[in-house]
Order: C-alpha cells, then structure tokens, then sequence
C-alpha cells in the first residue's frame, strides 16, 4: 500500500506539468480551432530559456523569478508567431494549420541545437525543495509536492480568469460561437492573440518548471507533445477541467502501467484515447463543435482525365526516369528508389485526403505494418522477396479496414486525431512486442532477391511500383467510385439524399489508401535492409502530408511531384548543412503562406489564367 501511494504521488507531480501544457494547448484550440502543433516546441523553448536565467540569477527570487520570465519571454514570442503566421491561416483547413506550426517546430528544432550545443543540460535544483519527504518510509522528493499543489491552483486561476473576469467572458463568448461575437464588435484579432499568449505561457511555465525534475535536451518537444494531444483529446477540446482531469488519468496511467502491465504501458493510454474518441468525439468534458471547415481537397476548376499529349508526356517522363541507371551511380539509384516509394506513398494519402476529403495524420501506421509485414515473412518465415512483398499491402489493408471502420465516423479535426491515436497504438506495439518485432533494435536482414539486390535493379522495381500504384489511383478517380467519393466529400447530406453511402465509401477509400501504403512500406524494408517502430511515427506521417500540400493538395496527382521535391531536398540538405531541419521548416512555412496550392496547383492556376486571357 505504501509503494501505490508514492507511485501515485510521482504520477499527481508528472500530472501537473502536463496540465500545464495540456490547459494551454486546449485553451488555443477552444477559441482559435488551430491545433498547434509547435506548443510542445514552446514548452522545450520554456525549458532552455529557464535554464540560462537560472543559471545567471541567484537565489529563491532569481530562481523563481526566472522561471516566470523564462515563460513571458516565450509567451511573447508565441504572440509574434501568431500575429505573423496563424492570423493568415486562420480559416484555411486544419491541414494548413498543422503543417504551418509544424514548420515552426522543425525551426525551433535546429535553433535550440544552435543557441545551447546538442549536449542535454541540467538545471539546478530548486531553492526550499531540494531535499525529500518521509512517506510510509519511502522518500519522496519535495519538488513533487510543490507541483502537486500548483495544478489545482492553477486550475483555480484560470476558472476565476473565465468566469470572473470581461476577459474571460469574452473568451468563453468566442469558445461557444466566434461568429457571433465577432457580430456583436469583439476584436477577434487581438482575442485570439492574447488567449494564443496565454496557451503559450502555460506551456513554457510547464517546460521552465521541469528543470529541476528531468534534464533539458533538444527532443523533449515531441516526447510531450504525443501526451499532450492525448490529454486534450480525452479531457475534451477547449475544456480546462477535462484537460486537468485528463492529465491526471493519463499521469497515473503511465506511473502504473509500466508496474501492472509491462508490455502494454505505452498502449494503454493511446487505447484510452482511441475509445474516448469512438465513444465521445469531443471528449469527456467538451462539447460538439460546428459546422466542419471545407476539406483541403474541394477545388474550383473541375478535374479531368489526361488528354493523350499529357499521356504522352507522363510516358516520357517516366522513360526519362527508367534510364537513370543509365547516368547514375550507386547512390543515386539508391536515392532513387526511395524517393520511388514515397511517391507511392504521398499519392496513396493524396488520395483519401484529395478524392475522399480525410486529413490523416496516421498515415504512416500503413506505411509500417506494410515493412514489417513484408520482414515477417523475409526474417521469421524465410520467404523469398516476391512472397514477401504481398504480405505488405495485405497487412496495410488489414489495418485500415479495421481502423478505418472507427475513423469514417468521425470528420473534421476527430477523425485527424483518431487516425492519429490508432497510428500510435501500432507504433507502440511494434515498439513493445520486442519478441516478435525486436522492439527499439527492430528487424534486420530484409534483404531483396538476387535479380532486384544490385541499386538498378531494385530502383527499377521501385520505379514500377510507384508508376502502376499512381495510375491505379488516378483511374480509381475518374471511375464511378471516384466520383461517387468526390460526391460524399462535396455534400455528406446530398450524397444520402440520393442512395450513396458516406461511411462505407469513405472506408473503402481508406482501405485501398492503406493497401497503397502497405505496398510503399515493403519495398522500404527492402530497400533499407531493416524495419524499425520509427517508420510508423509522427513525422513521417507528418512528411506525407508535407508532401502532398507541397505537390498540391487540390490537384489529383500532384504529391507525386511533391515527394520527389520533398525528399530530393530533404536528402541534399541533410548532406550539406546541419540544419537542414532548419531550412526544411522555414520552406515549409514559406509554401504554406505563400503557396497553398502547392506547385501543381499553382502551375495549373497560371495555365488556366493563360487560357482564358488568351479566349478573351
């Protein structure tokens, strides 16, 4: 009994950080709808920030003085980002929104590695609670107890900031219906700066008092971000009280999980989401929220099959790349085939997210089950590469018929967040299952054929698949499935009106996208020789969505070219500079401010342009 309580305590003190965080990300969403994907970069910004203060101020009142002004100063830089950055985007799809803050975190990423060196930092201990309390004979630090106290009161502050102040009303005002109380003369523009100041100070506040706790290094941004999406899911989208309740559950879940259930910890909470979500779309404590913005795929000038000198030319662009092994060397052909398969990959999410109007943001969950599909067979079963590379888009498609049935339910900034959840449990089973999938150290030896081992070989393979992938799906476009699709993602309510089934399109829609993916991800596992739980991660699902608003996210093919752009930059930059994270954000901003419509999307703006100037 003494050990629960004292594991209790560690989960209340880890809780109260991560309410912080959580309230701050929550209060964002409430008002603005923008889900922030840099707040964890502002929590790691909170963290550096305090620890230069506090190693130059002395002291109780240099110490804890720091810790504030640590998160004022990030709380004014987060202001700065949204005057300059989200007030442009603010009614633009969520996707927009996303890979916008993204670019933000990737920028921050190589900035903190620029200012403070790579090394990880320890701060220092903090003044009056720096010593341990006796608990039924176990010590536990007094650090603790402090943060154990500080989350119900800030929870308390910020209930008497909504309910007792203008401000607050104002704020609960814009939660509830943002139209009307632009209607009725509230300045949204500078509401939603100091409510996006707010989240942001929580944030930092969070990541500042963590100093003493843990050590401050350059990757804890995603490590908390992953949690802080699953608290404010649960809790609710824009509830403060769901959000503390929420930190608290998921705090305890992963302080017993790991004693209860070993092999399962790092599922359980994602499990947790995952229900909540299926159950309840807008958690335990929000509430539902309005009409959904239109999807990134809607588009003004109508799509239409190649003309036969377009096919002509798509033919001989492919020839052109079929001769590479002609002019290339080994490592060119190598950085070939894999931007090869990630053209399959980017158009097989182009395709639910453009034809189906599906923001995924767990993409990369079939992208994974198809590699490790295809080394299951290679490793564990010995089968030769044919036979293996059927397994993937068999795995991927099993995934997302079953995790598809659950997300179509849902739309909007749920189903993104579902597809997410159900993309973390995947990774965290391949992460855990060390017996079968070899955990952290993953899955080696997945080595293709001899006639596809030598790099032309396996990139005209490569080559092939991604080509005859992107033809199937075009063709799924322009088929009376594709149109059918486009009808439900256009009008839900039109659609039914007239006997076409939005959910069960949608689903099938997202089983063929996994099936395409499957296949992206075995020819990956080949390529690479390895699978890790990595490739099932945020980021990359994250690059995928990267790549089809960089090719154009209104267009039917355009992530093709977006994927070869994206991940020929990627690479070069990677070889040239140390901050290619740095440059890759700044671009991404960049093209989601200055190019929505992506290169083929503005390409076929101007043509059009052209044409009709010229009629006239």
């Amino acid at each position: 009994m003494d050990f629960i309580l004292v594991q209790a305590l560690g989960g209340l003190a880890s809780a109260a950080s991560l309410f912080l965080v959580a309230s701050g990300l929550s209060i964002i969403f409430g008002v603005t709808r923008v889900t922030n994907f840099a707040h964890g970069a502002f929590y790691m910004l909170g963290a550096y920030m305090a620890f230069t203060l506090t190693d130059r101020f002395s002291g109780a009142f240099g110490f804890w003085g720091s810790i504030v002004l640590a998160a004022l100063i990030v709380a004014a830089l987060g202001a700065l980002m949204e005057m300059l950055l989200l007030r442009r985007i603010y009614h633009a799809p969520e996707l927009f929104q996303l890979l916008a803050t993204f670019g933000v975190t990737l920028m921050v990423q190589d900035l903190v590695v620029l200012i403070w060196g790579p090394d990880d930092l320890m701060g220092p201990r903090a003044p009056g609670f720096r010593g341990a309390v006796e608990v039924l004979g176990h010590r536990v630090p007094a650090y603790d107890f402090l943060l154990i106290a500080l989350g119900p009161v800030v929870l308390g502050l910020l209930h008497l900031l909504f309910r007792r102040t203008r401000w607050g009303i104002l704020v609960r005002a814009a939660t509830q219906d943002r139209d009307m109380a632009a209607a009725l003369g509230v300045n949204q523009k500078w509401l939603f700066t100091s409510v996006f100041a707010l989240g942001v100070f929580l944030a930092a506040l969070g990541g500042a008092l963590q100093i003493p706790r843990t050590t401050v290094t350059h990757g804890m941004d995603l490590a908390i971000l992953v949690e802080v999406f699953v608290v404010v899911v649960i809790g609710g989208l824009g509830s403060v009280t769901g959000a503390f309740l929420a930190a608290v559950l998921v705090s305890e879940l992963n302080a017993f999980g790991i004693l209860l259930f070993p092999r399962i910890s790092l599922v359980l909470v994602f499990l947790v989401m995952a229900v909540v979500l299926v159950l309840r779309p807008w958690g335990l404590f929000g509430r539902p929220g309005g009409a959904a913005r239109p999807a990134a795929g809607i588009t003004a000038r109508p799509w239409r099959p190649l003309s036969s000198p377009e096919r002509a030319g798509a033919a001989a662009l492919l020839a052109l790349a079929a001769a590479l092994p002609l002019f290339a060397d080994s490592y060119g052909l190598t950085v070939g085939a894999e931007i090869a398969v990630f053209v399959l990959f980017a158009a097989s999410l182009q395709f639910i997210m453009t034809v189906g109007g599906l923001d995924s943001f767990g993409h990369a969950a079939y992208f994974g089950l198809g590699a490790y599909g295809a080394a299951f067979l290679a490793v564990l079963a010995g089968l030769p590469m044919e036979a293996a590379l059927l397994a993937g888009p068999l795995l991927g498609l099993a995934g997302a018929a079953l995790f598809g049935w659950f997300c179509v339910r849902l739309s909007g900034v749920y189903f993104a967040m579902l597809t997410l959840a159900f993309a973390q449990i995947v990774w965290s089973v391949a992460f855990q299952w060390v017996e079968v999938t070899g955990g952290d150290n993953g899955m080696l030896g997945v080595w293709p054929t001899a006639w596809a081992a030598s790099p032309a070989g396996f990139y005209w393979l490569a080559l092939a698949a991604a080509a005859i992938g992107v033809a199937a799906l075009r063709a799924l476009v322009f088929s009376p499935f594709g149109y059918a699709l486009r009808a439900a993602r256009d009008s839900a309510l039109r659609a039914e009106a007239i006997g076409l089934d939005r959910a069960r399109l949608q689903w099938l829609a997202f089983v063929i996208a996994g099936a395409f993916a499957g296949v992206a991800g075995a020819l990956h596992a080949f390529l690479k020789g390895s699978v890790f739980p990595d490739l099932m991660g945020i980021p990359v699902s994250v690059d995928g969505l990267v790549m089809v608003l960089l090719g154009g996210v209104e267009t039917v093919s355009g992530a093709v070219v977006g994927a070869i752009v994206y991940k020929a930059l990627a690479i070069w930059l990677m070889s040239q500079t140390d901050l290619s994270r740095l440059v890759l954000g700044g671009a991404i901003v960049a093209m989601v401010l200055l190019f929505p419509r992506g290169i083929m999307g503005t390409l076929g703006a101007l043509l059009s342009r052209r044409k009709a100037e010229a009629a006239s």
